[in-house]
Formats: structure tokens, sequence, C-alpha cells
């Protein structure tokens, strides 16, 4: 974009400096404020290795700014602060140019995947139902879970390695490996979301995000296919392909995910490896503008049965917890916010939950590694000898 000319004088010079000044005094606070922009206007558009097409879009062009809640909303350009931990794991956390494509669009412009290859519906996300009463859990119809939690807690983020893999997924199917950060009171729902998936549509292991205000009802989509998630990072884009994945007896590779609350705007902020990426405002939220009362970790799959029976579609690696590192899929580096902004480890409150053990398993290791954290494998092939129904 062109800048236009400025004549040389002194007034001239002076409102050149008053304004350098005040632009300086709002960016050192972490905001960037609104201002009227062409609708749809693209800066530029970079071809990744993978074919994806990405358009580097000005700031408040992206699709957030569509949401009647954010119609005078405030960009804040990176969190006031970032949870102290006290986990002691040796995890090493590794850049994010190590797992994604960079872009590089321009200062003031974020990246965005051009028509976004998404098998995703609002009804294809889900939450496992709980009943807080008795700790008891409901699945949602045409999935499956393999997971743990944590619940009935004050909750102000969470944070996980999620091994990445990429799964056989039958037509139409979904696998996913991914957390919820949960705000729940009666029946209404609220999340934010995060981790990978891999859907015939792309046939790639995909990093994702999601969000519901309401049960997955009428709010909330995937990435930025929708208003709600505001994106401040100019270099990686929300929804691009994770490489490599890991291999079966093989190399392993984990990405890193953080959610947690601003402790100043209560927006919830968004990590991926070393990079953060935006946030969900808490505006969009009634019971997560406070915090969440549930964290949960672990896989789901979207089985359609079509021919009768349980679907082959692949949880994880494919492979049951049961044959453990190198082979079946982990979570590890398992954290979550407490109320004094510590990342503090779940430790033996995990609660374990699998809809159909016998097709998709899940068992969290009660120890505490030096390497992983508090983690648990979990996954498995769907149709099989063990799960025929």
């Amino acid at each position: 974009m062109i800048i236009p000319g400025i004549h040389s004088s002194k007034f001239c010079g002076c409102i050149l400096i008053f304004i350098i000044i005040n632009l300086f005094s709002i960016l050192s606070k972490g905001f960037v404020y609104a201002r009227s922009i062409k609708q749809n206007e693209s800066f530029k558009s970079i071809k990744l290795e993978n074919g994806d097409v990405i358009d580097c879009v000005h700031i408040y062009e992206q699709p957030a700014f569509s949401h009647h809640l954010l119609k005078n909303h405030t960009i804040q350009i990176k969190p006031s602060s970032d949870p102290t931990s006290q986990l002691r794991e040796n995890f090493e956390i590794k850049p994010l140019e190590d797992v994604f494509e960079a872009c590089h669009c321009l200062e003031g412009t974020i990246p965005i995947i051009r028509n976004n290859k998404m098998n995703f519906s609002i009804s294809t996300f889900q939450s496992v139902h709980l009943n807080y009463s008795n700790v008891t859990f409901k699945n949602p119809p045409g999935r499956e879970y393999a997971q743990a939690s944590i619940l009935n807690g004050r909750y102000y983020g969470a944070q996980a390695a999620l091994n990445v893999w990429h799964p056989v997924v039958l037509e139409n199917e979904v696998s996913l490996a991914q957390f919820w950060v949960v705000g729940e009171q009666g029946n209404l729902r609220e999340t934010v979301e995060a981790g990978w998936e891999v859907n015939p549509v792309h046939n790639d292991t995909k990093f994702f995000i999601y969000w519901t205000a309401d049960n997955y009802v009428h709010t909330g989509c995937v990435n930025l296919l929708c208003p709600g998630f505001v994106q401040t990072n100019r270099k990686y884009p929300i929804g691009a392909t994770i490489k490599p994945v890991s291999t079966f007896g093989g190399k392993q590779y984990d990405i890193f995910i953080k959610i947690y609350k601003d402790k100043k705007t209560g927006n919830w902020w968004l990590q991926l490896q070393d990079q953060v990426l935006g946030y969900w405002p808490k505006h969009l939220f009634k019971i997560l503008s406070e915090n969440a009362n549930r964290v949960t970790w672990g896989g789901e799959i979207l089985n359609h049965r079509r021919v009768g029976r349980q679907t082959g579609t692949h949880m994880g690696s494919g492979r049951f917890p049961s044959e453990g590192y190198g082979k079946a899929a982990y979570f590890s580096t398992l954290g979550y916010v407490d109320d004094l902004n510590v990342m503090r480890t779940p430790g033996n409150f995990l609660i374990p939950y699998a809809s159909r053990p016998q097709c998709y398993d899940v068992h969290v290791v009660n120890k505490i590694s030096p390497q992983f954290g508090k983690y648990f494998y979990y996954g498995g092939p769907g149709y099989s000898d063990r799960c025929t129904g």
C-alpha cells in the first residue's frame, strides 16, 4: 500500500512527530485502534509449497470484525502477561517455523488461507456432555471419544504437547486430537478449542481452532471461517498443514499448544509452539468471560456408520494405548492455569473417558515424567476383531 506523500514544512514536520509519538504509545501498550478500510482489501498473496494460497489481509479486515459484538473492538496486539509455570518437565518447544511454512505478511496484515478446504460445520464439532453431580459422560450422536479431563475448578487456561499423526480417515469423516477449555452452566456450554485434524477433503494433517458460545447450536466455527477469533500474528496462518508427522516405530513429532486468559483484558490467548497467534475476545462469552470449569484433552472421531457398523476411521495413530511410545498417540506436558495465573500439573485429578474402549481407548499414566510431565496414551483403529459393533 502506498502512503500519501507529506510536504516538507515545519508545521507538517511537527504533525508527523506528533503522530509517530502517539502511534508508538498505542503500540507499546499492545493495542491497535480501528479505522475504515476498503472491504476485502488484500495487500499480498503467497503460494505455499503444499499448494495453499495465502492472502495477506489488513488486520482490521479479518472476519472477526463482522461479529456484532466486535464492531468497536480494539485489537490487543500482544498479551499483557504469560502464566508462570511450575511444571518441571524438560520438554523442548521448537520454533513454529519447524512445523509451519511461514508467510511473512506485511506489518499491519495477517495471513488467511484462501478457499480453506475444511470438511466442517458447527454440527461436526461437539464436546462430551457431562453430568457434574455424578461425573457421568454422555456422547453426542455419531462421535467417539478417548480423553481425559479435570473438572469442577476455576481454570484460566491449559496447555499440552500433542503427538502428531496422519490417521486413516474414511469418506466424510474426521479424526481430531485437541483440547477443550470449557465453561458450563446448566444447559449452556462455551468452549475455546485447538488441535490437529485430518479429513479426506484435504488429506493433510492440519492445525485448527474452534469456539462456541451456545453449545454448538448457532455460534462458532473452525479457524477464521466465521467472525470471532482475532488473529494478530502476521507470519503463520490458522489452518496450516503440519509437517512432519510421526511414523509407527519411528521418529515422533509433537506440537505444543497453550490457551490462557489475559489477566487484564480477559481475552483468551492462543499460543502454538513459540508463537502467539491471536485470541478469542472475552465479549464473545458469558461463562468464559470469567473462567472455565472444565479442561478436556483427547481424541475424537466422526462416525457415520454407513454400513451399519463401527467405522474404520483411526483415532490418533490408529493403535491402542497399550502399545506405548512410538506406536500409540499421546498427549504430554499437560497443565492448567489457576486463579494465581500459575500453570500447574493436573496430577492425579485426571478423569479418563472412552466412549467405546474396544474401538478407541485411553490410558492415563500415573506418574510425572521428567521429559513428558503428566501424560496419557489414547486412540485405536475403529472397526477390528476387537471392535465389531
